[in-house]
């Protein structure tokens, strides 16, 4: 495991143990519902899943999911959790990095990002990109969420990754997927607020 990886694992890791999870909500976003809704059930593919709840949901709704996270514990909760939910037949939980995709070898018919890839480093991000290149069906929707920067950027690389990324980076990492629409905004809980996007996809 490289350095910048072993460092973000470290931070989640901690903020698992912490409770620190504010993206820990029964249900997925609405962008999440209403796409998979417009859908009909195929394969599905979580990336950085957390407690599963985007996985959960899909399965519940006849896809096959396989979700992705390299937080061991975030992982283990999600499996009881599909297990309650009674779904755990239909998901396939793995402990791993969505920047090396390698070990799935199945074709998706849709795949998911809820605030994972906005935490790589630009090599990583263009290994998760490559990775989606190749397990994604043709014409199949892939949906990101990502905080963005704000458009004077941070002041350095490091800082940077911690603080979003850049419409236009992301724009440019995904010139080979056909961008449907997207949507930018703001996401904000009790302490903290950031520019966030929407990014609607297709393979």
């Amino acid at each position: 495991m490289d350095e910048a990886l072993q460092e973000a694992l470290e931070r989640f890791t901690e903020r698992y143990a912490n409770g620190e999870v504010p993206w820990d909500d029964a249900l997925p976003p609405p962008e999440v519902q209403a796409l998979a809704s417009s859908l009909p059930p195929g394969r599905a593919l979580d990336l950085g899943c957390g407690y599963g709840r985007t996985a959960i949901y899909l399965a519940q709704n006849g896809w096959r999911v396989d979700a992705i996270d390299f937080v061991p514990e975030a992982i283990t909760e999600a499996k009881k959790r599909a297990a309650e939910a009674n779904v755990a037949g239909k998901i396939q939980f793995h402990v791993g990095s969505v920047a090396d995709l390698d070990f799935l070898t199945e074709r998706y018919d849709l795949a998911i990002d809820i605030g994972c890839m906005h935490a790589l480093t630009q090599p990583q991000q263009q290994a998760y990109r490559d990775g989606l290149l190749r397990l994604l069906n043709s014409s199949a929707p892939y949906l990101l969420f990502a905080r963005l920067q704000e458009p004077q950027g941070a002041e350095d690389e490091e800082d940077a990754r911690f603080q979003g990324l850049l419409e236009e980076d992301i724009l440019a990492l995904f010139t080979e997927f056909k961008l449907q629409r997207s949507e930018l905004g703001v996401t904000e809980g009790s302490d903290y607020r950031w520019r966030s996007g929407w990014f609607w996809y297709e393979r």
